[in-house]
Formats: C-alpha cells, sequence, structure tokens
C-alpha cells in the first residue's frame, strides 16, 4: 500500500469529462500534466489522472487545455509492466496563476517489505543516514505488480530488525525524481516500524 496526502500543480492535459460507474454514480475524471525537474536535463512531463465523485462542479466545470490548476487529494501509484502511473482521487481543485511552479509535493504512507540492501552512510557534511528500499505488493489478475520506494531518514539510529524482507510501515515526506528517464519514488522518513501482514485471502 502506497497513499499520499498532496498537493499537485500543474497544468490541465485532459479536459474534465463526466462518466458513470457501474450502479450509475457519477464522477469526473481529468488529466493534469507535472514537469518533474531532473538533473542536468530538461524537465520530465509526467501525467497525473485525477478522478472527483460527482458530475462537473465548481473547481472542474470551464477546465480548458493549458489552464494552471492546483488539486489536493490522495495520490496512489499503478504499476504495470514497466509503466507506472499516477492515480488521484481529487478533493479541491483550484484555478491558479502561471507563476506557481509545478509541484508534486505531501506527506507518504506507506506498508510492503524491505529490499536486500539496508545501508548507513554519510553524507557530503559528515552527517550519518539510513537509506534502503522497499516493495509495495499489488494483484493483478493473476500476477503481481511491485512498486519500489526509496527510502532515507537523517539518523545515526538503525533498527536491529531492519533486515531483508521484512515488513514495515513508514511515513514521511513524498519525493519524485528522475533517473534514465524514468519516474522513482522516494520518501523522507519520519515514522518506521514493524508491520504485521495479514496473510493474503482472496475472498
Amino acid at each position: 500500500m502506497i497513499k499520499c496526502n498532496v498537493t499537485v500543480c500543474g497544468t490541465i492535459g485532459r479536459i474534465p469529462v463526466v462518466r458513470a460507474g457501474k450502479e450509475g454514480k457519477q464522477f469526473t475524471t481529468f488529466g493534469v500534466n507535472v514537469q518533474i525537474p531532473v538533473k542536468n536535463a530538461a524537465k520530465k512531463l509526467v501525467e497525473v489522472s485525477a478522478i472527483q465523485d460527482g458530475g462537473l462542479a465548481e473547481g472542474t466545470a470551464g477546465l480548458t487545455i493549458g489552464t494552471r490548476v492546483e488539486v489536493t487529494g490522495v495520490l496512489t501509484f499503478k504499476k504495470r509492466g514497466e509503466a507506472l502511473y499516477l492515480n488521484l482521487n481529487a478533493a479541491s481543485i483550484t484555478q491558479v496563476g502561471a507563476d506557481k511552479p509545478d509541484l508534486i509535493q505531501g506527506d507518504m504512507h506507506f506498508r510492503g517489505k524491505l529490499g536486500k540492501t539496508i545501508e548507513m552512510k554519510n553524507d557530503k557534511k559528515g552527517n550519518a543516514y539510513l537509506a534502503f528500499s522497499a516493495f509495495s505488493t499489488e494483484k493483478v489478475g493473476e500476477e503481481f505488480a511491485f512498486t519500489w520506494v526509496r527510502f532515507v531518514r537523517f539518523s545515526p539510529d538503525r533498527e536491529d530488525w531492519l533486515v531483508e524482507k521484512a515488513n514495515i510501515e513508514a511515513k514521511g515526506q513524498l519525493e519524485l525524481s528522475v533517473y534514465n528517464d524514468r519516474l522513482n519514488i522516494g520518501c523522507r522518513l519520519t515514522e518506521l516500524a514493524k508491520w504485521d501482514k495479514q496473510p493474503y485471502c482472496p475472498f
């Protein structure tokens, strides 16, 4: 599980469209294009697919391609093959000026399993920090999809139970970056604990 309470600022890339679910309940979908900074390179364009309950509301009515917006809500990630999709359940939508920079920022809540490498490192100033990667698992048909997150905590401490394949629950600041044209998910830790994962049950 990866859920992030975020603020997204970007440009409308898909205009709002009202659709109906299986039970006839209306919802509105639209796309927000966000430029993610890349070190020593041009920015990478990422689309956030947004959904809001109900039909066109004050925040979505009249939005056109190129409109600058700020959207708050819950962001989740969907991995399909090598593609990583960003889905936002929108709570509020506000039009903003061109002076507002593109961003995706907020807090992450993560539950998943540790990878192989858990390291204590030092930054350029000699400050110790903990670094590791962990993955969240999603069942897709008969297969499983794995979404990886890179975690960092600036502290000299390391818990004894932090070992490969340990289940963790973590909270912290969401950090998105780009490497080799691929979007990477990161988190600056504020809370870290063991996660008592329940056995998978399809029913």
